[in-house]
Parts: C-alpha cells; structure tokens; sequence
C-alpha cells in the first residue's frame, strides 16, 4: 500500500475517533446542564423536599404554572410549600388563578408565604391562602382594590380633524372608548365590574386571613400598608424571611428544616439554557401586550405610588 493511501486511512480513522469524542463531549455537557439546571437544593426525584414558589414582577395570567401549582397538591413527594412575593400584583385574573391553585394545595399541605420588599394587591392576593404570612417592617403590603384604568384621545383626535364612528350592537359594547368620554352609563357599569371583583378581593382575604369580611373592607381601601403596619391589623403574622418560615414549619407542621428545597420550574430545558436575563427581560411587556389584559379582562389589581 502506497504511503498516500496509508496517510488517507489514517486521517479517516482520526476523524471517526473526533466524532465520537465530540458526541460524547456533547452528551456529557447536555447531563450537566440538565443535572445543573433540572432541580435545586441536591432534591432527588421523588424524595420528600419542600417546593419553593418564587413570584417576581406583574402578575399575569399563566395556565401552565397555575397547573404545577394545582399539582404540588397531590404530589406525595412534596411536604410544604413555601411562596416567596416581590410584586406589586398584576390583572386580577391572574391574580385569583394563582391564588385558588396556592389554596388547592394550602388545603392538603402546609403553605408559608414570605414577601419580600412589594408583595400589594395581586402580591398579597395570592398570599392569603398560607398558614402564616412573613414580611419584613418595610414590606410594602395590603393596597386591597381594583384599578380599571381607561383613557380618551378624542379632543386630540378632533384637532388633528380626525372622525371614529362605532358600530355596536348596544350601548354599553364600546364602553370604555379611547374615541370618546366615557358616557354616565358606561361608567356605571365599569364602576359595577370593578366592585364585584374588589368584592371578590374580599373575600378571599377574610377567608385566608380569617377575617370579618366588614373588618377587611374597613382596611380594603386601597392604600398600602408596610409590614410594621400591617401586623397589628391582621394581614401578615410574623416578621422574618425564608430561614423563618422554614422554622415555623418545622415546629408547627413538622416539617424538618433539612429538607431540601426544590424551586418550581414551568420553562422547558432550552428556555432554560437560552432565555438567559433577556427572556426574562421581554417576559412582562409581552404578557402585557399579548395576554387577555389587552381587551375586557383589564381590571387590574395591583398597588401604584400616586403621580400627585
């Protein structure tokens, strides 16, 4: 065989041995990231641990968290769960998906919820189905209420000498209208919308709080309130953050601070490698622009410094 030859089936062979070193280069970092990014806290799969659900930002409507949520309740694995708030809430749909599947598992298991540094409105909202409620003294907390905000361009509109016309099969249909004021009409029934679902608001803090529905409405009028405040009036429990919590569970539902801690995680493996802070990042403003808060479900919950 000629040393040509000899030089081509040697390179052949080197490729081959590069494939396979490169393939299993490959699968090794694929198990590292899974193994890095798939669980938290050393959590074994199907070991007992305590699930940690951590709400940051606008709180927004997102059937498939709600869903993990719904379902930590009948997984036998998990023995508490703990909701760690910094939101200044969000639509109120959201809100009360949220809390409903934090209720669903309050009623098989212990549930906690520490806030952080904003946990108003929606934040608080789905705070209330936990045993016991954590906050700092400047927690800014409470802010029980619903804003439906609306706005009117049409004195713009009649100087620019543009015209909008409306086809509507009632009164009511294009109320409210960015093309004209909000007839009196109108603003009964925006008025009445908003106070069924600030009833609704009520009563889930008088049933989670253990409250009279007349004293909660007595607070509910949407001011916010810090943490130094809102404890001697019933809407939180205990000062303290995470390490708290876990001690109150330990003594009062048994449930050993040496559990590990295994964080709730609705993003798939790639969202998880890829989406980085910048997937984060464009998360808000687009459940914002695309959700169901864009057409009638825009009665939000949520606690706003005043402009004035």
């Amino acid at each position: 065989m000629s040393l040509e030859a000899d030089l081509l089936l040697d390179r052949r062979r080197l490729k081959r041995r590069l494939a396979v070193w490169r393939i299993v280069a490959v699968l090794a970092l694929v198990a590292a990231l899974a193994a890095g990014l798939g669980g938290s806290g050393g959590v074994v799969p199907g070991r007992p641990h305590v699930a940690r659900l951590l709400v940051r930002g606008l709180i927004t409507e997102d059937r498939t968290l709600t869903r993990a949520v719904s379902a930590l309740a009948t997984d036998p694995s998990v023995a508490a769960l703990v909701v760690e708030i910094d939101s200044p809430g969000g639509s109120v749909a959201g809100g009360e998906s949220l809390h409903d599947a934090i209720a669903r598992v309050a009623a098989k298991k212990p549930v906690v919820a520490v806030m952080d540094g904003v946990a108003a409105s929606a934040g608080y909202m789905i705070a209330v189905p936990a045993a016991r409620i954590f906050c700092s003294p400047a927690t800014l907390t409470g802010s029980i209420g619903v804003l439906l905000e609306t706005g009117d361009v049409s004195g713009l509109l009649a100087k620019l000498g543009v015209n909008a016309d409306a086809i509507v099969s009632g009164p009511l249909k294009d109320q409210p209208s960015f093309t004209k004021p909000l007839s009196p009409e109108g603003r009964v029934a925006m008025q009445s919308l908003v106070m069924d679902m600030y009833e609704q608001f009520v009563a889930m803090v008088a049933e989670g709080r253990h409250m009279d529905v007349a004293r909660v409405r007595a607070l509910a009028d949407g001011r916010a309130y810090t943490g130094h405040q809102a404890l001697p009036l019933g809407l939180v429990d205990e000062f303290g953050g995470e390490s708290e919590a876990r001690a109150w569970l330990a003594k009062s539902r048994a449930v050993p601070e040496t559990l590990p801690v295994s964080d709730i995680e609705t993003r798939s493996l790639a969202e998880r490698v890829l989406g980085g802070n910048f997937g984060g990042m464009l998360s808000i403003p687009l459940k914002i622009l695309f959700s169901q808060q864009v057409m009638l479900d825009g009665g939000w919950a949520l606690w706003q410094p005043s402009g004035e």
